[in-house]
Parts: C-alpha cells; structure tokens; sequence
C-alpha cells in the first residue's frame, strides 16, 4: 500500500467541484464528499478523471459501483 505524500493531497482538488479531497488509506482513494466521486489511486498515482471515478453514496458512508 502507497501512502500518498502530504504536500500533494494539500494540492488536489476534485476536477469538478473544486473542493478539497479526502484521502481514504484502506481503498486507496481520493473522496469528492460534494461530487459523490471517489478516485482511484493507482500505485501511488491519483487518477483524477471523473470517467474513472467510483459514484459514492454519501447519505450512508457506503460506496456503490458506477456505471462504467
């Protein structure tokens, strides 16, 4: 597992909205609380395009597939 470095987390922003994301270490994704996204990180490379994205349900916590 890749920990991402503090500096560039302090740098990413959600491609849509603009907010600020939230690092989850266990899945090894970036989360768009405000776009409902999660992005994947891949060894160690944060993948920002939403296409990529995993649609998030953020009324309960838990994540749910998109349809790509």
């Amino acid at each position: 597992m890749v920990d991402i470095h503090p500096k560039l987390l302090e740098l990413l922003v959600c491609p849509l909205t603009k907010t600020t994301l939230r690092y989850d270490r266990e899945s090894q994704e970036l989360v768009s609380e405000a776009a409902g996204l999660a992005y994947p990180i891949q060894d160690g490379i944060p993948v920002m395009i939403p296409s990529e994205a995993r649609s998030i349900d953020i009324t309960n916590g838990e994540g749910r597939q998109n349809g790509r």
